[in-house]
């Protein structure tokens, strides 16, 4: 396949991005982009020089490909008509909103031969490409990753909405299955969970510690992985890591010397990295960095995290019901 014609579904905050790297893209024809809200269509579309539509089922035999940006409760039914279709899909994160359609939009992907890439932007990262070559044996892992609070995105939790990029990265290091997860969180501003943290242990011992906050006075993306020797920084924010390590020998104080590292830092565009990937997997049929089966392991994590807290709130509830009514 020489060109592939795509289009984007859904150009609200970050669909109008996919639409601008797609606009200037080589290797695509890009179709042209839909949403609901006409006004919003036809702006991007103006500003892509793309045609606009305003219900996907008008442009699913147009197309070889499309990104699905759509709010998260959609993804399901908007990706199932496409899969239909023949089409092969980027699906932004999370990948749906239960397990159940995650497995069937998989199955139907797989059934047909197609694509189905989830937009877990962060694997693109330089922080990530680089640093994860220097990832032996993760036993602590830590993450901290903070918001500034914006009325949008609203549709979904903390948890599904910035937590899960951490809880897909960590997945994709530590070689084993998660054996167990405590998780707390508080609703503050937005009515869902906006603050969480979770504790996930590993069935050979690694321990991951993930914070996400979307009420944060500032902006925060750090990830850090301890093991045997050595440790890795991770900022995306800066897109940027580092590695610590023992080296041989003692320093004056009698303890083993640290050396430092500087193994990433770039300056590149990872949501144009993450959908030419997405192209180039839709022309050759290569398996995506991101696919779907690794979408569905980090839903699952980020729903048992949110089962969790739905949990203990009810508790305190109930306890403080109790208190008041003695």
């Amino acid at each position: 396949m020489s060109r592939l014609r795509v289009a984007v579904i859904g150009v609200g905050y970050l669909g109008k991005f996919h639409a601008q790297k797609l606009a200037d893209m080589e290797g695509v024809d890009f179709v042209g982009v839909v949403d609901i809200n006409r006004e919003r269509a036809d702006e991007v579309a103006a500003l892509c020089g793309v045609k606009p539509f305003y219900d996907h089922r008008e442009i699913v035999s147009r197309v070889d490909a499309a990104s699905i940006v759509v709010p998260t409760s959609s993804h399901f039914d908007v990706a199932k008509n496409f899969l239909d279709a023949g089409v092969h899909l980027l699906v932004e994160k999370p990948i749906t909103t239960t397990v159940e359609e995650a497995s069937s939009l998989i199955k139907m992907a797989d059934e047909r031969g197609l694509v189905l890439q989830v937009g877990h932007v962060e694997r693109f990262n330089p922080a990530y490409t680089m640093a994860v070559e220097h990832v032996r044996l993760p036993l602590f892992i830590e993450a901290h990753r903070l918001a500034v609070f914006k009325p949008r995105a609203l549709d979904v939790d903390v948890v599904l909405d910035l937590m899960i990029h951490d809880i897909d990265i960590a997945l994709s290091l530590v070689d084993s299955p998660v054996k167990e997860i405590r998780a707390a969180g508080v609703p503050v501003l937005s009515g869902r969970t906006d603050i969480a943290n979770v504790r996930m242990e590993f069935e050979n011992g690694c321990q991951a510690n993930l914070t996400a906050s979307r009420i944060s006075l500032s902006a925060l993306r750090r990830f850090r992985v301890f093991q045997p020797e050595s440790y890795l920084t991770l900022d995306f924010s800066k897109k940027s890591a580092a590695v610590f390590r023992t080296t041989e020998g003692l320093d004056e104080s009698g303890y083993p010397k640290i050396t430092f590292q500087e193994v990433g830092q770039g300056d590149r565009d990872t949501l144009r990295d993450e959908i030419e990937a997405f192209v180039h997997a839709a022309k050759t049929g290569s398996r995506p960095l991101v696919s779907g089966e690794d979408g569905l392991k980090a839903l699952e994590v980020a729903l048992k995290v949110n089962e969790q807290i739905r949990a203990n709130i009810k508790r305190a509830g109930e306890l403080i019901r109790g208190v008041k009514g003695s």
